[in-house]
């Protein structure tokens, strides 16, 4: 049976999302928290992922706007897709900003899929109601 993978914020935003590890990366950089050097990987990584795989609201502009809660897994088959990551994580532990790996079979009703990933409406606790939040830095 395939898994697919994401990784995350073990807790949601006030919106009830839980954010990806490219978002969380970007809210960093977009708040000013990174260094020139995180920046520097995240801007030349972010360039190679939107340069080797699609976004799905390219195709489906509603994938995400209609379904706030919509969430990107990678499939088995995009393994080269996550070489970067360790580099993503390790921005995220230097800020302390928690980020967890996910497996699941089955991560929730598919919305979109092309051969590196699926975008779904997941699978979520109703009760657990923990925030994540980063204010801007001054």
């Amino acid at each position: 049976m395939d898994v697919f993978v994401r990784y995350q914020s073990p807790v949601p935003d006030r919106p009830g999302r839980r954010i990806g590890i490219f978002g969380l990366v970007n809210m960093l950089g977009n708040r000013g928290y990174l260094s020139a050097e995180e920046e520097r990987f995240r801007r030349t990584t972010n360039d190679w992922y939107d340069a080797t795989y699609t976004n799905p609201a390219t195709v489906d502009p509603t994938v995400y706007a209609d379904n706030p809660l919509a969430a990107a897994w990678f499939k088995p088959s995009a393994a080269h897709l996550m070489d970067p990551i360790p580099g993503y994580l390790a921005i995220l532990a230097t800020h302390n900003v928690p980020c967890e790996r996910y497996e699941s079979p089955t991560p929730g009703r598919v919305l979109y899929e092309d051969e590196h990933q699926v975008v779904v409406i997941p699978q979520e606790d109703p009760n657990f109601t923990s925030m994540l939040w980063l204010r801007c830095r001054v």
